[in-house]
């Protein structure tokens, strides 16, 4: 889909999308950021809301009336979102991080009783649509879920994705596709359950050890499933499985059907008790089922099981683990001679992002990038979700703090990192925010506790020794990773916006970010990222109690540091980390790479 790059363009859309609304008698129309699947990133054919606005970030919501555009988004887009939509008569909303349905109060507080407030119900969650009928029904105010109005303004909208599905085998794969589907009919029947019918595709991808390329960063492909006693079907656009990989998926007793009837599907049901986890099925395929069948809603249990590494995957992303950090040793080696020529040629953000790339490609298993590389330099690093591109990036020169936060797909795991370096002679107070960062950072990671804690209650240790100096961060501390899937995966999460539900649990095998930050706005931006494995530490009378064991592997920037604002014990922290990687990542490098990884780890 081609930027926008002119107001105009977005003025235009704006007003054919009035036109229809007028023309459909609708009073207001609501763009979420999702697909059929409830999808983070997007397949270009529901980018409706970047379309309209030109808004890029990966949250947010839009409305518009006949009279007010706006984009609700949260902290973490408040800057980016204020530059794309300069400009334009569209608002910048902002919304506490815990308060992502604000449009729907001001939905109902705005409109008057009797007029009709309009979304597509197939990129709908049912729970958001709950809430939403529910608030405006109180107001006397219609909601229509039936229109697809992006339909009659936006002429060339991307079709479906067409790019092939592959098998995840082994050795990464390392339970069968027979397996996960028994152990999920297991957890059906715990449910009462004889159907289940899934549509959040990392938990497709995972339960039928299947990827894809359908959507930027994420091995998925966009398809339904549902798993039945005796079987399961898969749908998915005609072209995408070729004839052997249906002949496997066969012998395990999977169909595969038309993407475009799984609606159908449900409809025809004749009886019985369907399993919906209502957090990640869309209004529309609710709607779709029969009220002859009884519905039992719960989580997916695909999205518990892959949450749960195995030991063999564990083992496999400790090995994707060093050659990730053995390519973040050749681009460092690459990128400090340059920061510290003063003769070079001009440095850009953008070339961050190529050659970060360019060196996981060198890589064994390496597939593609995680998400899509943040470089950004001084004020650009204090934009959470920044992304330089060839039409607006800063060059890197003079003083300064470069902010990177990268990641890789490997067949063997998923990686997130981020990491900070001085360009130029960083000030007392860069020192400074690094070095409470750090401090949050090394908090979260020699944290024991019981097992069952909340993910959300933990989020406190990283922020304490920030609050301590009475400076918060406006995002989570931790999100789970995938094995080769989603960079951004559930049901655990370290923050302050989640509810402490008993899903959001931290249990042995999860895999979750840990990354504190200051952003300074206009001015620099910090944060320090590492992937950390939950796991059980020991067990007293008192239960079992988890730690976590550190993942990633690539050196922390101590000319950073401010050395006396650490404690001993932060600091023998550091260096015992700094070994490990040395001595993991050592067989991996030669030439300027072992040379940077060796300086690099020295301690302090």
């Amino acid at each position: 889909m081609p930027a926008l790059d002119t107001t105009g363009v977005r003025a235009e859309r704006l007003a054919r999308l009035r036109a229809a609304m007028a023309r459909h008698q609708v009073d207001a129309f609501i763009v979420p950021s999702a697909d059929p699947h409830l999808s983070e990133y997007l397949p270009g054919r529901w980018k409706g809301r970047e379309w309209l606005s030109g808004f890029t970030g990966s949250v947010g919501t839009f409305v518009a009336t006949q009279d007010f555009a706006g984009v609700w988004t949260d902290g973490r887009y408040y800057t980016q979102a204020e530059q794309e939509l300069a400009g334009t008569d569209i608002r910048l909303m902002k919304i506490p991080a815990a308060a992502s349905l604000l449009h729907i109060d001001w939905l109902a507080s705005t409109l008057q009783a009797g007029q009709t407030v309009a979304v597509d119900a197939r990129v709908l969650g049912l729970a958001v649509a709950r809430l939403l009928g529910d608030a405006l029904k109180a107001r006397g105010i219609h909601l229509r879920t039936d229109l697809d109005l992006l339909d009659d303004v936006w002429n060339d909208r991307p079709g479906l994705p067409a790019e092939a599905v592959f098998e995840h085998v082994a050795p990464y794969a390392v339970a069968t596709r027979a397996d996960k589907l028994r152990a999920t009919r297991a957890a059906m029947d715990e449910l009462g359950a004889g159907r289940h019918f899934i549509s959040t595709l990392d938990d497709i991808a995972y339960l039928f050890n299947l990827r894809g390329a359908d959507v930027s960063y994420n091995p998925v492909f966009v398809s339904h499933a549902l798993v039945e006693p005796d079987g399961a079907t898969l749908f998915v656009a005609d072209g995408k499985i070729d004839a052997a990989l249906r002949a496997r998926l066969a012998q395990d007793g999977v169909r595969v059907a038309p993407y475009a009837d799984a609606a159908a599907a449900l409809a025809a049901l004749p009886g019985g008790t369907l399993l919906l986890d209502p957090r990640r099925v869309t209004a529309g395929m609710r709607a779709a089922v029969p009220d002859t069948v009884r519905v039992v809603e719960a989580i997916n249990p695909t999205t518990f099981a892959k949450s749960r590494k195995l030991d063999a995957e564990t083992d496999h992303v400790r090995a994707t683990m060093e050659q990730d950090g053995a390519a973040l040793c050749e681009f460092f080696a690459w990128l400090e001679p340059l920061l510290a020529d003063a003769q070079r040629a001009p440095l850009t953000e953008v070339d961050i992002d190529t050659e970060i790339t360019a060196a996981r490609a060198r890589r064994p298993g390496f597939v593609s990038p995680s998400f899509g590389t943040i470089a950004g330099f001084n004020a650009n690093g204090a934009i959470m979700h920044y992304r330089a591109t060839p039409e607006a990036h800063a060059v890197i020169e003079g003083d300064g703090l470069l902010l990177i936060d990268s990641g890789g797909q490997y067949l063997g795991g998923t990686t997130d990192i981020t990491r900070v370096v001085p360009v130029g002679t960083p000030t007392a107070a860069h020192k400074r925010d690094f070095t409470l960062v750090l401090k949050g950072m090394i908090n979260l990671s020699v944290a024991r506790f019981p097992r069952g804690t909340r993910g959300p209650m933990l989020d406190a240790l990283a922020r304490a020794p920030i609050w301590a100096a009475g400076i918060d961060y406006g995002h989570g501390t931790g999100h789970g990773v995938g094995y080769f899937l989603n960079v951004h995966e559930g049901p655990q999460v370290i923050s302050p916006a989640a509810m402490p539900e008993p899903h959001t649990a931290i249990e042995p095998g999860m895999i979750t970010s840990n990354e504190p930050g200051i952003y300074r706005p206009g001015h620099w931006g910090i944060r320090i990222e590492n992937l950390v494995l939950a796991r059980v530490e020991e067990s007293t009378g008192f239960g079992e109690f988890l730690g976590f064991e550190t993942l990633t592997l690539c050196p922390i920037d101590t000319r950073c540091i401010d050395i006396s604002l650490m404690r001993g014990d932060e600091v023998a922290w550091l260096n015992a980390y700094h070994r490990e990687v040395r001595a993991r990542l050592l067989p991996l490098v030669d030439g300027a790479a072992r040379d940077w990884l060796e300086l690099r780890t020295r301690e302090i």
